[in-house]
């Protein structure tokens, strides 16, 4: 669970990620991404230690007051099972390419948790950067997904 600011602050980081993406075709660096939101860098890493490790899905995710309900908006038709309509659907292939489509450290950082399963700790170690600045990294890196995989959702 996130406080509401928190996720309002990682949206509006997801929708800056995503404007820069289809503007100009590749993921945004750090300084672009602060320039789009109108904040000096300090400001925008900032942000991403408030927005911390935030999750890929939020409860808001799965509900709107005025909306079909999350297996709603996916299935095709009732009888669908909601597995094969995300692996049919390609969510594993957009994921994959959303993954190789962020920049090379990020990427790294992404390897080291997710599949070495190291903590922040270990990961600023072999990057040789603060523990906080590998959670404002893998923030940024969750924005990233979200934003590129939201086309998908849509």
């Amino acid at each position: 669970w996130l406080p509401r600011h928190v996720r309002q602050k990682s949206r509006q980081i997801e929708a800056a990620i995503n404007r820069l993406e289809q503007r100009n075709g590749k993921p945004p660096t750090e300084q672009e991404i602060s320039a789009e939101m109108g904040l000096a860098i300090d400001q925008f890493q900032s942000m991403l230690g408030d927005v911390k490790c935030s999750q890929l899905l939020y409860y808001e995710d799965f509900s709107d007051e005025d909306s079909a309900s999350f297996l709603e908006r996916y299935l095709v038709d009732g009888s669908d099972d909601p597995l094969a309509v995300l692996e049919d659907g390609g969510f594993r292939d957009s994921l994959v390419s959303a993954i190789h489509n962020l920049p090379e450290r990020e990427r790294s950082m992404m390897g080291m948790y997710y599949e070495q399963d190291m903590n922040l700790k270990e990961i600023g170690v072999v990057l040789g950067v603060s523990e906080s600045r590998v959670c404002q990294l893998h923030s940024q890196a969750v924005a990233r997904l979200r934003a590129q995989l939201k086309i998908w959702k849509n």
